[in-house]
């Protein structure tokens, strides 16, 4: 006979039901009930750190897999829920196990599938596995709404701005109970009030960055501060101050706000539980719905209404690319191409201060900071023209091979790959989401006459902008259409002919795209790798 033997358990521990332990007594029962099997058939399996929530474990996968090439006679486990906590996942294993006739044993609670009424009572102890997994997870959420209510500070990286002070209160049995509270930290909170207040002038993360490095503010840690790390201030409730604006902001994004919006305080700052889901690795933000906000112990910097602009600021901000790969303005020729050779950063176009000039800057010579990159800049106007003018020089006349560089897979990339279409949709989608934002506030019964008419009169704009919008969007979808590879071949052969003739800079943005692989500038020289062309410095 052959035997499988499963254990698992969700976190390391050399105390009671270990991997260990586990297996040892699936050993020792194995032994008693089939004295004559020799231990070399016997097959072990261990997930040590993996919830049974769900079937997604390592060895248990294994385990499955390993079920149709070798196929053993008995699965034996410890305990029922070592296996799973889910009903339907326990079914559909059982299910699996009756169809290839394979015995399942649960020791501790000694079931054994291979008898009738072992089947029957594994199927009823799966069900209340899984009532006692979901009554854990609501016991622990009720649990951590409590502590929300209290306003303590549960651990972590205590914010910039604070510091975690424990305090110590007697309970009614006369024991001591030790709590956190955060504390300010005057020092960190100027950087705090610097942040918020340049940002609400300047609008701009990497504005914020520069200035920042300008009077030599630094975070906790020293250096720079980091355009992530801006954001991360910005966006943590633990500034905002316990209002009706913050009362309505996460309310509307369906958290479970636990003050009254009446009730709030006026000088209070907000504390958020269940932000991140630790369970994941990373532990990524988890969506607004599921976040705890409570009224803290500490003091607030920023007004509700102040932390919503904000907010609402960072929103409409695009967010900063790794990848060159969009083009964010309507006049420079090489925007989303350049990078910097000196540090590999891509190089962003920067009108200068009269406005009619613009400059390509490397982005970490822009946001400054000790990493600043000595790149000279780079003058736009004159080297949009020397590009195109080499793009014309350097490229056949002949038709052929225009019709041979749209036909490869890489030009057919380039072409769709303009940023305009996708700039017009984002666009489009803002616009929805404040118009139905005023809309849910329209239904609201405590507004004044002056503040309805004043969302009337945004309502129309929006509609008027969003009907522009979608104007612009189906212009554009039919141009896509009208250009097809066999035209924009006969358009560039005719360019060779007649390089002058008007283009708009998306036009030409679009041929550049279509030619160039790469385009790199040191300080020095602009080096350019066309698809299918001799580079060219």
């Amino acid at each position: 006979m052959k035997f499988f033997i499963y254990s698992r358990k969700s976190i390391y521990t050399g105390k009671g039901e270990s991997i260990e332990n586990q297996i040892e007594m699936c050993r020792s029962y194995i032994s008693a009930k089939f004295p004559s099997e020799c231990p070399h058939a016997i097959s072990i399996y261990e997930d040590e750190g993996f919830s049974a929530k769900n079937t997604q474990r390592p060895q248990f996968q294994k385990l499955l897999r390993d079920l149709s090439t070798n196929t053993p006679d008995f699965i034996v486990c410890y305990r029922l829920d070592r296996i799973s906590r889910s009903v339907s996942d326990f079914s559909t294993l059982i299910e699996e196990l009756n169809v290839r006739s394979i015995s399942f044993v649960c020791i501790k609670e000694e079931f054994d599938t291979s008898k009738p009424m072992g089947k029957a009572m594994m199927y009823i102890a799966s069900v209340f596995a899984q009532l006692e997994r979901e009554t854990i997870a609501e016991r622990v959420r009720d649990n951590m709404l409590l502590l929300a209510r209290s306003g303590r500070w549960l651990g972590g990286t205590t914010p910039t701005g604070y510091t975690s002070e424990k305090r110590q209160e007697i309970v009614l049995d006369g024991r001591v109970k030790t709590t956190c509270q955060l504390r300010d930290n005057p020092h960190e909170l100027y950087l705090v009030d610097a942040i918020f207040r340049e940002f609400l002038s300047l609008r701009s993360l990497s504005s914020v960055a520069r200035n920042l490095t300008l009077h030599s503010l630094h975070p906790r840690g020293g250096g720079n501060f980091s355009l992530l790390g801006i954001r991360n201030i910005l966006q943590n409730p633990v500034y905002c101050i316990a209002d009706e604006n913050a009362w309505d902001y996460f309310t509307h994004r369906q958290s479970d706000v636990c003050f009254p919006r009446s009730g709030g305080s006026r000088h209070h700052g907000l504390l958020s539980y269940n932000k991140r889901d630790y369970s994941k690795k990373g532990a990524p933000r988890q969506p607004m719905e599921k976040w705890i906000i409570a009224v803290g112990c500490h003091d607030g910097r920023i007004s509700g209404r102040d932390w919503v602009l904000v907010q609402s600021i960072l929103a409409d901000n695009a967010p900063l690319s790794p990848q060159p790969t969009q083009a964010h303005n309507d006049y420079a020729l090489l925007s989303g191409l350049l990078r910097c050779a000196q540090c590999g950063s891509p190089m962003f176009a920067k009108t200068r201060s009269h406005q009619s000039a613009f400059d390509y800057l490397c982005q970490r010579k822009l946001l400054g900071g000790s990493v600043r990159c000595p790149c000279q800049n780079l003058g736009g106007k004159q080297t949009d023209a020397l590009v195109w003018n080499a793009l014309m020089a350097h490229t056949s006349p002949s038709a052929n091979l225009w019709h041979d560089l749209i036909a490869t897979d890489a030009s057919d990339t380039l072409l769709q790959s303009t940023s305009e279409p996708d700039i017009v949709a984002q666009n489009i989608q803002k616009c929805t989401q404040e118009m139905n934002h005023l809309v849910a506030t329209l239904s609201q019964a405590t507004l004044t006459p002056p503040l309805v008419s004043r969302i009337n009169q945004r309502m129309e704009e929006l509609d008027a902008t969003h009907h522009a919008l979608l104007t612009q969007q189906e212009t554009l979808r039919q141009a896509d259409v009208q250009t097809p590879p066999e035209e924009l071949s006969a358009l560039l052969y005719a360019l060779t002919q007649h390089p002058h003739d008007g283009l708009t800079v998306a036009d030409r943005r679009r041929l550049v795209r279509l030619l160039v692989d790469e385009m790199s500038w040191d300080g020095t020289d602009l080096v350019i790798r066309f698809h299918g062309v001799k580079n060219l410095p």
